[in-house]
């Protein structure tokens, strides 16, 4: 894992990149994208020599890191045997991934339709909801993230669905619970939920609840900043769907298979959603693969009735392969037991020390290997250290954050005014440690961005 300097070669690829890919969520000439020469365990390495804890799981996908020896053998094992074969057969890499997926979805979750990501799988479980209930309007949340497809982006509630916001996609957005930033002017918890669960049921209700096909939900906000809903939330959201013939999907693409510490963030609520959508860490992305987990419910829908929708590359074998090995892998190594116990031993305690020590931390939220970092101006007035969706000069605090943490030899993920602590979930307590050490250093520069007076101590 001894990183070899090859300055020639990245360059060439680096000029290859720059004058043929045309990347996503970019303006192209404003982009210095780093050339990967390699990749293994926790760590990546460029082309100079330098080596990287990634601390954001690539996106937050490689849930049991880089080159993970016996997934690795088992797509070239399937390559030998059979690289690919249409979906509408039954394959038996196809098979095994379905049924070890539906054994770790809750309840009745137990029919998997496979997809090619998780944008993808918001599309078609949308569109099963919409034909299950003849109904046409989706319910999504302001803070929330599902995918960069058509319908995807329009039931996205953050700045990246602006451009592509058509206005007519049959979504209605309401605010989902956030105590650190309450919009329901609540002081505790169970405000915030008892509040979250009024303003929902209102907009149902003003909404017309025989117009609502679904409502979707991330079950733990991923890229919109990682809070963890307040007790009885969800539960409240399953009773309401119940209540008005509404389907319930949650959105799992982030935060499942492992992530929260749990095989789905469901688990800490003990919730079971009609549809969960699932991607990333399915197989820790090492070939494109996500889904919809369906219910027997929406399930019987289609028993005589063909499902109109469907994708060339569904259930892939080589996807499939890399699925039935990464969840044995995950199983036999207790990754999902030790994502839960370095998270309350180690990330969570360490983030909080550093809340003490560093004012630009205003909250420190997650669980399992699912964190996040609030970064702030002002403690007092919880004012963010960069405004909502800032570019160029405006982000200038969060860009020399992201830039110390990387000469620290730490890639965070950072969004806004927030960095997330996402690493792989079988990282070692004492690369942990280390990723914590080099974000010490980096909040050292947000700190420098603080209003003087506003408090240490979180």
């Amino acid at each position: 894992m001894t990183p070899q300097p090859n300055p020639q070669v990245g360059a060439a690829v680096k000029a290859a990149d720059r004058a043929h890919v045309f990347h996503s969520w970019s303006a192209q000439e404003l982009i210095d994208p780093l050339a990967v020469a390699g990749a293994e365990g926790s760590y990546f390495w460029d082309y100079d020599g330098n080596r990287y804890l990634d601390f954001a799981s690539g996106l937050v996908f490689t849930n049991i890191g880089y080159q993970h020896p016996k997934v690795v053998a088992a797509i070239q094992e399937q390559a030998a045997k059979m690289t690919t074969f249409a979906p509408a057969f039954a394959v038996e890499a196809r098979s095994e991934a379905a049924r070890l997926i539906a054994e770790r979805t809750p309840g009745d979750l137990d029919k998997i339709f496979f997809t090619n990501g998780g944008a993808d799988a918001v599309e078609h479980a949308l569109r099963m909801a919409r034909l299950h209930t003849g109904r046409p309007k989706v319910l999504s949340a302001y803070r929330s993230y599902h995918g960069g497809t058509q319908q995807a982006v329009n039931v996205t509630g953050d700045p990246r669905r602006w451009a592509s916001d058509t206005g007519t996609a049959g979504v209605v957005r309401f605010w989902a619970p956030f105590l650190y930033r309450s919009r329901f002017y609540a002081e505790t918890e169970a405000q915030e939920c008892e509040r979250a669960l009024e303003h929902l049921e209102s907009t149902i209700r003003f909404e017309g609840p025989s117009t609502i096909a679904a409502i979707i939900l991330e079950t733990v906000p991923g890229t919109a900043g990682i809070m963890l809903p307040p007790e009885g939330y969800l539960a409240g959201v399953r009773a309401l769907c119940d209540r008005y013939g509404i389907v319930f999907v949650l959105d799992e693409v982030m935060a499942g298979f492992g992530r929260t510490g749990t095989w789905f963030a469901a688990d800490l609520y003990g919730v079971t959603p009609d549809l969960m959508t699932f991607a990333k860490g399915v197989n820790s992305g090492y070939v494109p693969l996500g889904g919809v987990a369906i219910s027997g419910a929406v399930a019987e829908t289609f028993a005589k009735r063909p499902y109109p929708g469907g994708l060339t590359y569904s259930g892939h074998p080589l996807a499939c392969a890399a699925a039935v090995a990464t969840l044995g892998v995950m199983a036999e190594e207790g990754i999902v037991e030790h994502a839960a116990k370095l998270g309350a031993d180690v990330i969570g305690p360490g983030l909080r020390e550093l809340a003490e020590r560093h004012p630009s931390v205003g909250e420190v939220r997650g669980t399992g290997m699912f964190w996040a970092l609030d970064l702030v101006r002002d403690r007092a007035t919880r004012e963010p250290l960069v405004p909502y969706n800032a570019t160029g000069e405006a982000n200038a605090p969060m860009a020399a954050f992201a830039a110390a943490a990387k000469k620290q030899g730490l890639w965070p993920f950072v969004n806004m005014n927030r960095t997330h602590v996402v690493p792989p979930l079988n990282i070692s307590e004492a690369e942990a440690k280390e990723g914590l050490v080099a974000l010490d250093a980096a909040l050292g520069v947000a700190d420098e961005h603080v209003v003087q007076g506003s408090g240490r101590g979180a």
